[in-house]
């Protein structure tokens, strides 16, 4: 199977092509550096994703929150029905924790504004 994906890692945005047979990688070409072929391994063994949306807060209104370290793509879903559940405090301030280790990925789920401007 042939994967043919745009590196994302930065501006240059090569296009990569992955051999794969199963989910073992053959061959990686297309990347002028090595981030770019870490991120096709990454891309086509295990997928991960910084999670943004936005989170409840008390009294109304939401907030915008994203996950501080990317996340497996598989556990996206999860992680949005945790986040719906939350509900930050009236008075948080950017970087507060609305979840701690979501689902023992590692990552934190925190805000990126003030809830009260």
């Amino acid at each position: 199977m042939i994967r043919e994906l745009t590196c994302i890692v930065c501006p240059k945005g090569c296009q990569l092509r992955v051999e794969l047979c199963g989910k073992e990688i053959k061959s990686i070409t297309g990347h002028t550096c090595r981030r770019g072929e870490e991120y096709a391994k990454t891309e086509c063994t295990a997928p991960r994703r910084t999670l943004t949306t936005t989170a409840p807060v008390e009294g109304g209104g939401v907030v915008p929150v994203k996950t501080d370290a990317t996340v497996p793509k598989e556990l996206l879903f999860e992680c949005m029905e945790l986040v719906n559940k939350a509900y930050v405090p009236a008075d948080a301030e950017v970087g507060y924790i609305v979840i701690e280790n979501i689902l023992g990925t590692g990552a934190n789920v925190v805000t990126t504004r003030n809830v009260k401007i």
